[in-house]
């Protein structure tokens, strides 16, 4: 390897798609190695769309003091149901990554933490002047009860609704095969429920495999799924995220 392309033979994979996806593999292959995109995680509608209607019809009527964004696919579903937020209804997003998505959705953000980009340090940095009124947590079947828990005891009444359900994808055949005989030698974490389709799907992984997860809360999921974690990402972007894989292959 040289220093210039620190990840040159590195076989990487890439948990998801889209645009997160190509951006990510474009970065490895910055670094000289080869991207193997592998969706694990799809989306799906809520099962009970009619209490997501409900209480997007009370965003937009006004009856909400803040909405907190977690995920970009939130955004998504905020745009896919033409989604009005009112002037008054502050917008809080857990990180940067959730913020840009809502800004280029056309939405403002009035709140993101600035050192821990989760739940908790959204909850932990939380502005004390603004704790007040009604709070719209719209997220992942999946999601825990971290967040609304955390804006409760702030003195929020906060209120949870199933934006989407999370789906697990299966990979196919070959990627499991490099996996298995060790081609692939990374695999990228981005989130617990990732780190779950790789233990169900993908182990027992071969010895050498790195495992990077995309911060402390991520790489805390994957411990629990059963999986070792050799780097943490110190922040939660993806540019952190391949930041610390190069630097474990080099360290």
């Amino acid at each position: 390897m040289t220093t210039a392309r620190p990840l040159a033979s590195w076989r990487v994979l890439v948990p998801r798609g889209g645009s997160w996806g190509d951006r990510v593999a474009a970065r490895v292959r910055e670094y000289g190695g080869i991207p193997v995109v592998a969706p694990m995680l799809n989306f799906a509608s809520a099962e009970d769309p009619a209490a997501l209607a409900n209480a997007l019809h009370e965003l937009q009527d006004g009856q909400f003091d803040w909405i907190v964004l977690t995920s970009a696919t939130t955004v998504d579903v905020l745009v896919s149901q033409g989604t009005r937020i009112p002037d008054a209804t502050r917008v809080a997003a857990v990180g940067e990554t959730t913020a840009a998505a809502l800004s280029l959705a056309g939405y403002r953000v009035d709140f993101v933490p600035t050192s821990d980009n989760s739940a908790r340090g959204l909850v932990k940095e939380w502005p004390a002047s603004d704790i007040r009124g009604r709070v719209l947590v719209p997220q992942s079947d999946i999601a825990e009860p971290t967040l609304v828990a955390g804006l409760t005891k702030l003195g929020f009444s906060a209120e949870y609704v199933t934006a989407y359900r999370t789906v697990g994808v299966p990979v196919s055949p070959e990627v499991a095969a490099d996996v298995a005989s060790g081609r692939i030698g990374a695999l990228l974490i981005t989130s617990g429920s990732v780190a779950r389709q790789v233990a169900a799907q993908l182990t027992p992984l071969p010895e050498g495999t790195v495992l990077v997860c995309i911060g402390p809360r991520t790489a805390f999921d994957t411990r629990a799924a059963g999986l070792p974690v050799h780097a943490i990402a110190e922040e939660r972007t993806s540019d952190a995220l391949i930041a610390a894989l190069v630097d474990y292959v080099t360290g």
